[in-house]
């Protein structure tokens, strides 16, 4: 698994990739559900929504965990040939990918706040803090195996986690452009179209 040239993208990145724009989707559209009335009234759409909140929260953070635990422990050494791929690259690879379905959430959280206000858009924001929290997860994940996990690109079309990818690769903790848990590396960028894993262990 580990031989060829091909590209890398780290895992955490990916998780938390959605997280932002689903929070700031998901909070404007409670926002604007709360100048709609609504079938039930404000009261019980911020209620419900609250609920849902922490529902969706938990759902987002919790799903497909194993999963990524299992595939965490069974992760090998990246060969040399390989190359990592940006952050700003993974992140917006997958926005481009998914960028009309978190158009029709949105509109469909604002939409819904007129039978229930704002309580879809809760639940929006639920999932990128969810997502979010994931990712710190995962960082804590690497930060005691050591390394970083990463995943070949074209294994993680859907989910870094999906049954179809066979298995996660790893990089020494100071590898590509984004700490533990996905976030930005201060300091440093790495050069345009990614830098040789043998570069960086």
């Amino acid at each position: 698994m580990g031989r060829g040239a091909y590209a890398l993208a780290r895992v955490a990145v990916i998780v938390r990739a959605p997280a932002v724009r689903l929070w700031w989707l998901g909070v404007l559209g409670a926002g604007i559900g709360t100048l709609v009335p609504g079938l039930t009234g404000r009261r019980t759409g911020l209620v419900a929504g609250a609920a849902l909140f922490v529902v969706a929260a938990a759902a987002a953070f919790g799903a497909r965990r194993r999963r990524y635990g299992e595939l965490a422990r069974g992760a090998s050494r990246a060969g040399r040939s390989v190359f990592l791929q940006d952050r700003a690259v993974t992140v917006r690879a997958w926005r481009r990918a998914r960028g009309w379905w978190l158009a029709a959430a949105f509109l469909a959280a604002v939409g819904s706040s007129f039978a229930v206000p704002a309580a879809a858009g809760l639940a929006l924001a639920g999932l990128g803090a969810g997502l979010w929290a994931k990712a710190l997860w995962l960082g804590g994940l690497e930060r005691r195996c050591g390394h970083l996990l990463w995943v070949r690109t074209e294994w993680a079309q859907g989910s870094p986690a999906a049954t179809s990818v066979p298995g996660y690769l790893t990089t020494g903790l100071a590898a590509g452009d984004a700490l533990p848990g996905g976030a930005k590396r201060r300091g440093g960028t790495t050069p345009p179209g990614g830098v040789a894993v043998s570069a960086a262990r």
